[in-house]
This record gives structure tokens, C-alpha cells and sequence, in this order.
């Protein structure tokens, strides 16, 4: 299973393995072995933040050192002069800004040694992240798995309904959350610290490689649970100028599946990936005896993930349903209760463990992006005894067990009847429990729309986006939308509806600011305002129309949109590029002035794309050496068809709600098709213009 250049980069062996269960036991044992450190560390993630409570499960440091891991790894650097830190994490988007601590790297670099190093990976494509969460300390410790070193994540394995320490910064409380991150030494992590090296080198940062040091580095409160375990690391990495894409992630996930004979466990945040699981439902099928454990969290942390992974696991599942082996397999979310209410544990994990034969830790999911769009690394262990595979099915047991408030032995005794077992504990409510998945949750429009493009196998480019994004079925769900709203205002004039919304009344409302002189005004500092708080300027553009009628309403949101776009521009201007990377990222501002670099109809491209939003776009092109000519002339372009089909749009809208009837609910349903053709133009005008340029 494990063939270097094919499913692996490299195959080792772990001197010494541990798997640490749940955020408390990892930040403990990194804590410890970080106050062993001598010559270098690396530490490589998606995120960080320098107020993380970085303690074991007492919730509290008794070293003499710093609770927050800010703090913490300035006072290390102060003690050991011939320490290096070297920090790396993705430079995220501003959609992500939000959830990001604000301008980290200050906080880790302030009053802190240079030798102290902090390096935003810019380096990969529009749409790809870096996701490998790695820390490798002097060559001789490596830790790999799911757990960044940020706020949100700690928790221990109890995962209480309620934990008095698992609060964000602000205080706010957080729900319980479980994942697992492996402890390795010997060739294993001198292989570790060349994948960090590699991610180091590739972000196009500079380091130099401190003489080896002997000495101890594995933290002596953590007991050795596997010895001499064959070991492979898998990777997804992008393809770029400096090389081919790597995608042993993929593959390892593939030889996996087609070995499998009894049972496969997983743990893991995202299952949107159908192709795997079209490979799994098949080989339930060739192989009749085969059970498959999936944990997965019951609901997503945001909306955004929400929306872009909740359209993906549903189709996950259905192939599960097409095959007929939904007997077989469970997927299921933990959940913790006490005496007031109950709370589904927030699995970020990435486990998977194959007929007690073969263990697979890491950081990437079982989604799309993980298999070529992101950076991943996870570390894949192979049994070659029996002591392995013991220890294997013991791991297996007490990962399921500590979700059920049972013990590895007790797993083991219900092991003939397994899904029997976990089903009765759902069933009693039992205070921990594994619960069903719903497998015919709903999938909305807007997650047809987005999960396409934020989960995409390999890194986005506009035609692509594109013809993802509007496909026949959203536009048949938004023209649905569009219709339910139509059919809402005739229902206002014509049913009883009319006694709770007097359509006069609502008329005077809509009218009003169109009977003064100044309405045209009112509404471009509208939109001016409206760009400053980054509010979606196709609503404005509908509203004005509807407010002031099509003619001055395209006419006023023509000039509404110029004068933000321009008062946007100047402050990217004034800003630069060094502030600007502090607010949206380096690399979001060096992609979007590679696109709009290129010229008149490249801004125009963007403008009618819907692939960032309209004030970001306006900062970033200012920070950007685009001429104003050229932003000036491709904004008018860009915008011109879409505000001409929104006021058309917007005023209708209002000719409706004025004078509901079956002709003016035609021309809004025309109205309508105009914007859809228009759509459907703006995607076959950037297929055509790419396939041109390739």
C-alpha cells in the first residue's frame, strides 16, 4: 500500500509513536517538548493566534512560562539564545478575515527576537489554501494531524457539555470539539522537517539548517503507545512554476478503500469528495462483509461551510443509498449531554484506520479540495506484526469508546454486533452517543451555487468558476426563487395576505424618496457608503430602481457605482500593498493585480464574474499598479449590462408591488431572463476569451 512516488512520497519507520486525542493532550505534549528545543522549530498550519490557551487538560501551565502561545514562545526565545522559531501559515482571503486574528504576525513578532520568523504562504493558486498543520522541532520530534495551533480548538476528551475554559478570547463559549494530531521521532520526523522545509522554501522564505543536536526531545509525561511502525507520508501539493502537482493523498486514499476487508473507521471534518465515496459503496459491494464507521460533525462552524460542504455530503451519502449498503455503514456525529441539554461534538479530525492494519492521521478531509486544490500532509502507518495491529484495533476502540463514555474493553465486547451497540446507545440517549446523520437533509440553492467553487479538486481559474457556478439546476432554483416572490406579491393584492400588507401604504414607502430633488443624491452616497461596509452592490442597484424608477435609477446607480469604485480605488491607492496585506492578505492582493494587471477587459471580466466582492476588488486594483484609465473604462464596461438588467430588474419589482397583475408579473418574470441570459453570456464570453489565451 504504501509505494514510494505513487501513494507516498517516502516510507520510514517511526522510532516512536503516540496518538494524542483531542487538543488538550496535543497542546500538552508540544508545550513539554517545545521546552526541550535547542536549535530549531518549524511550526506550518492554516491558522495561528497568539492568545491561544495553550495548556494541557488542567486548563493551566505550572512550567513558569506563559499561558498564551504568543506569550509562550517569546519567553522561550528569550531562554534558549540558539533557538529558532519559524512560523508559516496559509494567507488567507479577506472572506476568512472574520475568524482571523487581526494582523498576527505582528502579535508573534513584537517585542520578540529575530530569530522569531513569520512567513504568509502566498505562494499557490486562486482558490487553493495551505492546510498542512506540521510542527517539527530540531529535526528529531514531529507532530502532524488537524489541530492548528489557534483559538476554538481545546478541549479534552471528556468534550463536557459545558467547560468553564472553552472560551474564545472574548469570552464567548464554544462547543465541544474533538480531533487527534500523532507524535513521532526518528527517520519519521527528520522526514517531517523536510516536507516543512519544502512548504518553507516554496512560500519563498529563507531559513538556514542549524547543526544537528543530540539530545532527548520526546516529552516525558507522554507515554510511548507503538514502537518501529513503518510509516509513509502522504501529500497534496499544487502544481506551480516550480513544479508538478503531487496527489499521494488521492492515491492513498484509493489503495486504501481497494484493500479494505472488514472494517474502516474514519474520523473526518468534510465529506464531499463523491468519487471516494463511489470507490467505498463499490467495494462494499464486491466485498459483502465489509462495515464502515463514518463520524462526522453534525453541523458545519459557519455558514459559509455550511453552504459549500453541506450540498457535497449529501451527495457523499446518496451514493451510499444508489448502492444498497446503507445496512453496512453508519454515519454518525457525537453527542455529549448532561442534566440541562444536550450538544453534538464539532469533529475536525482526520483518522482513518483500515482492518486494524493500517492507521492514517493527517490534515486532509474527504472533500474535493484536499485532493488537489489544497496543500495537505498526512502520515500513514502499516502494521507488520501482530503488536501493531493490537495496537491498531486498541487505538480504533478507544477513539470509538471515548464518544460513548466507554472504555476500549467494553468496544471490544460488543464488537460481533457494533452497529447494534452504538444504535442502542443513540436510541437511550445515553449521556455520550454516536446519532445518525440525517441523510436526507435538504441542499439549498445557494449551496448547489457554492459548493462547486469552494470545494473544487483543483485550483480555480474564471472560465471554470463560470461553468460551475451556473449550472441548469441554480439557475432553475433561483428562477424559482424569483417566481415564489413574484407569486408572493400577487398573492398581496389578491388573498387574504392583502389585510396584513396595504399595498398603498408600502407604495408611499417606496415612492417617497423619488419625490425629492435630492433623491438621485441620496442614493449614489448610498452606494458610496454601502462600498465602505462591503454591502452587495446588486441590491443596491435593484433598490435604487425600484425607489426612483428604471431610467433614473440606472442612471443614478451608474454613478453611484463609478464614485464608490473610485472612492474605494483611492483609498487601496493610499494604503499600498505592505497595509493592504494586513487586511486581506498578501496573496489575495498579488492575484487580483496579476488579473487585473492585463488591462481594459480584464477589469471588465471581473466585474461581470462574481468571483470576489465589488469592494475588494475596488481596494486591491487601487494597491495595484493599474492605471486609473484603465480601471475607470473597464468598470463602466464590466458593470454597464449588469446595472442596465438589475434596474430593469428592481423596477419592476416595484411596478409590481404597486400595481400587482398578471402583466406586470410577466415582465418581471421577463426581466428576469434577461439577467439569467445575461449570466449565461458573461460565462460562454470568459470560456471563449480562455480558451483563446490557452
Amino acid at each position: 500500500m504504501l509505494i514510494p512516488g505513487e501513494t507516498v512520497w517516502r516510507r520510514c519507520k517511526a522510532g516512536r509513536l503516540t496518538i494524542l486525542n483531542d487538543a488538550a493532550a496535543y497542546f500538552a505534549a508540544l508545550r513539554e517538548a517545545l521546552l526541550l528545543a535547542t536549535r530549531q522549530v518549524y511550526i506550518i498550519g492554516w491558522d495561528i493566534h497568539s492568545q491561544t490557551r495553550f495548556v494541557g487538560p488542567s486548563g493551566y501551565a505550572d512550567d513558569g512560562y506563559p499561558q498564551e502561545l504568543g506569550a509562550f514562545l517569546k519567553a522561550l526565545l528569550k531562554a534558549k539564545p540558539d533557538l529558532r522559531i519559524n512560523i508559516l501559515i496559509w494567507n488567507f482571503p479577506a472572506l476568512y478575515a472574520a475568524e482571523r486574528e487581526w494582523n498576527s504576525a505582528a502579535k508573534f513578532t513584537a517585542h520578540a527576537s529575530d530569530r522569531l520568523r513569520f512567513c504568509f504562504d502566498s505562494s499557490l493558486p486562486l482558490g487553493s489554501a495551505q492546510h498542512q498543520k506540521i510542527v517539527v522541532i530540531d529535526g528529531a520530534l514531529g507532530f502532524v494531524g488537524g489541530l492548528d495551533l489557534t483559538i476554538r480548538r481545546w478541549d479534552t476528551s471528556a468534550h463536557e457539555t459545558h467547560h468553564p475554559l472553552r472560551t474564545d478570547p472574548d469570552g464567548k463559549p464554544y462547543p465541544p470539539f474533538h480531533d487527534v494530531q500523532c507524535m513521532v521521532d526518528g527517520e519519521a520526523a527528520a522526514s517531517l522537517t523536510e516536507v516543512a522545509e519544502n512548504r518553507w522554501r516554496a512560500a519563498g522564505c529563507t531559513t538556514e539548517r542549524p547543526a544537528a543536536t543530540k539530545g532527548e526531545r520526546w516529552p516525558a509525561s507522554v507515554p510511548v503507545q507503538c514502537r518501529g511502525m513503518t510509516v509513509g507520508i502522504a501529500r497534496t501539493e499544487i502544481a506551480t512554476a516550480r513544479g508538478d502537482g503531487v496527489n499521494e493523498v488521492a492515491r492513498l486514499f484509493e489503495a486504501s478503500i481497494n484493500a479494505a476487508d472488514r472494517f474502516i473507521y474514519i474520523e473526518n471534518q468534510f465529506t464531499s469528495a463523491t468519487d471516494i465515496a463511489r470507490l467505498l459503496a463499490q467495494r462494499m459491494l464486491d466485498v459483502p462483509q465489509l462495515r464502515v464507521l463514518i463520524v462526522m460533525p453534525k453541523m458545519h462552524s459557519s455558514w459559509f461551510e455550511s453552504q459549500a460542504m453541506q450540498s457535497g455530503r449529501g451527495g457523499f451519502i446518496a451514493r451510499f443509498v444508489s448502492a444498497g449498503v446503507m445496512d453496512r455503514v453508519r454515519f454518525v456525529y457525537p453527542s455529549t449531554r448532561d442534566a440541562e441539554q444536550a450538544a453534538a461534538v464539532m469533529v475536525h479530525s482526520k483518522v482513518m484506520i483500515v482492518d486494524d492494519r493500517m492507521l492514517r492521521v493527517g490534515s486532509a478531509n474527504l472533500n474535493n479540495r484536499s485532493m488537489g486544490a489544497d496543500t495537505e500532509c498526512d502520515l500513514v502507518f502499516e502494521a507488520t506484526s501482530d503488536a501493531h495491529c493490537e495496537y491498531l484495533a486498541w487505538l480504533r476502540r478507544r477513539l470509538i469508546g471515548h464518544f460513548c463514555g466507554v472504555d476500549e474493553r467494553e468496544i471490544e465486547r460488543h464488537e460481533a454486533d457494533l452497529f447494534g451497540f452504538l444504535d442502542r446507545l443513540a436510541e437511550d440517549d445515553s449521556p455520550k452517543s454516536l446519532q445518525p446523520i440525517d441523510p436526507a437533509a435538504s441542499v439549498g440553492g445557494v449551496a448547489v451555487m457554492v459548493q462547486p467553487v469552494a470545494d473544487p479538486r483543483e485550483p480555480l481559474h474564471l472560465d471554470r468558476a463560470a461553468n460551475r457556478m451556473w449550472t441548469a439546476r441554480t439557475i432553475l432554483a433561483v428562477s424559482g426563487l424569483a417566481a415564489a416572490l413574484a407569486g408572493l406579491a400577487l398573492a398581496w393584492q389578491y388573498t387574504s395576505l392583502r389585510d396584513f400588507a396595504d399595498v398603498g401604504f408600502v407604495s408611499s414607502i417606496i415612492s417617497q424618496p423619488a419625490r425629492s430633488q435630492f433623491a438621485p443624491l441620496f442614493a449614489i452616497a448610498a452606494f458610496v457608503v454601502g462600498g465602505l461596509v462591503v454591502f452587495p452592490v446588486l441590491v443596491l442597484i435593484a433598490a435604487t430602481s425600484a425607489a426612483l424608477g428604471p431610467w433614473m435609477g440606472f442612471l443614478s446607480a451608474s454613478a453611484g457605482v463609478l464614485l464608490s469604485a473610485l472612492t474605494l480605488f483611492s483609498i487601496g491607492r493610499v494604503l499600498g500593498q505592505a497595509r493592504l496585506q494586513r487586511l486581506l492578505g498578501r496573496r489575495a492582493a498579488r492575484v487580483q493585480s496579476g488579473i487585473i494587471g492585463k488591462g481594459v477587459m480584464a477589469v471588465a471580466m471581473i466585474r461581470m464574474v462574481p468571483i470576489a466582492p465589488f469592494s475588494i476588488v475596488n481596494v486591491v486594483a487601487g494597491a495595484s499598479k493599474l492605471s486609473l484609465r484603465d480601471f475607470v473604462l473597464g468598470t463602466v464596461l464590466g458593470m454597464a449590462p449588469g446595472i442596465a438588467v438589475m434596474a430593469a430588474l428592481g423596477a419592476q419589482i416595484a411596478d409590481l408591488a404597486r400595481n400587482a397583475s398578471w402583466i406586470n408579473a410577466l415582465l418581471l418574470a421577463l426581466a428576469i431572463l434577461a439577467w439569467i441570459a445575461l449570466c449565461l453570456g458573461v460565462q460562454f464570453l470568459v470560456t471563449w476569451l480562455a480558451g483563446r489565451r490557452t
